[in-house]
């Protein structure tokens, strides 16, 4: 059973040739790989599965896939106990330009 997850990408940086971005899971952010999904960027939604990004989805699917999760109780499965800023080293992070 594959369990994928929506979130939206805050900020984008780079660790050690590895593509990443903090990416919020309705209020929880974590760190997640992109280098699976080469086109997406920060602003947009991505479909994750155990840290890495699989795929990118439209803002309104992202938002009927959090409805469904919320009603079933299954959104409580993404708030692990990880401080994102304490892990990550030091890095240069890309933010949008409001």
């Amino acid at each position: 059973m594959s369990f994928r997850v929506p979130g939206k990408i805050l900020e984008e940086y780079t660790v050690r040739n590895n593509r990443l971005g903090l990416v919020d899971f309705s209020g929880t952010h974590r760190p997640i790989f992109l280098d699976l999904v080469p086109g997406a960027g920060v602003g947009d939604y991505v479909r994750v599965h155990v840290g890495f990004a699989t795929e990118r989805v439209g803002a309104d699917e992202a938002k009927r896939e959090y409805e469904q999760l919320g009603k079933s109780g299954g959104i409580s499965t993404v708030d692990v106990d990880l401080e994102v800023e304490e892990r990550l080293p030091e890095t240069t992070r890309r933010q949008k330009e409001h």
